[in-house]
C-alpha cells in the first residue's frame, strides 16, 4: 500500500456524528433506568415503537441521514427497520405486507440476537434479581 491517508479514509467527523447520536439514545434510555420506575423491558418496548412511529412518519430517516449506525444500532433503530420494511412491502404486494415486511426487513437482527442471546444463556449463570 502506497501513501494511503487513513485520516480522509476514516471520516472521523462521521464516527463522531455516529457516537454522539448513540450515545445520547443510551443516556436517555439510562436516565429512564435510573430517574423513573419504569422497568427496563417497557423502556425497550418505548423505544421500539417510538422508533417505528418516527420511522413510519419519515422523521427518523433524518436522524439515520445524519448519525448512521449511531442512530440504527440502538433499539430505536430496530423499530424503524420494522417500520421501513413494512412501508416497503404494502407498496410493494400490497396489504399483507404490513404483517410481514417489517419481520423481513429486521430477520438478519431478529436472527442475531436470538443466537447470541442462546450463547449467552450457555456461559452465563443465571441468577434472580434481589428485590
Amino acid at each position: 500500500m502506497d501513501n494511503i491517508d487513513w485520516v480522509s479514509v476514516f471520516e472521523w467527523s462521521t464516527l463522531l456524528k455516529c457516537f454522539v447520536v448513540g450515545g445520547l439514545i443510551c443516556v436517555i434510555g439510562q436516565i429512564l433506568i435510573d430517574k423513573t420506575k419504569l422497568t427496563p423491558a417497557r423502556i425497550l418496548v418505548t423505544f421500539v415503537t417510538l422508533g417505528a412511529i418516527l420511522g413510519g412518519l419519515g422523521i427518523y430517516q433524518y436522524l439515520v441521514d445524519f448519525a448512521g449506525a449511531g442512530a440504527t444500532v440502538p433499539l430505536t433503530g430496530f423499530g424503524y427497520n420494522l417500520a421501513k420494511g413494512a412501508i416497503e412491502e404494502v407498496k410493494n404486494i400490497g396489504f399483507i405486507g404490513a404483517f410481514t415486511g417489517g419481520v423481513k426487513a429486521a430477520a438478519g437482527g431478529i436472527a442475531a440476537a436470538i443466537f447470541f442471546g442462546y450463547l449467552a444463556s450457555l456461559i452465563s449463570k443465571p441468577k434472580m434479581k434481589k428485590q
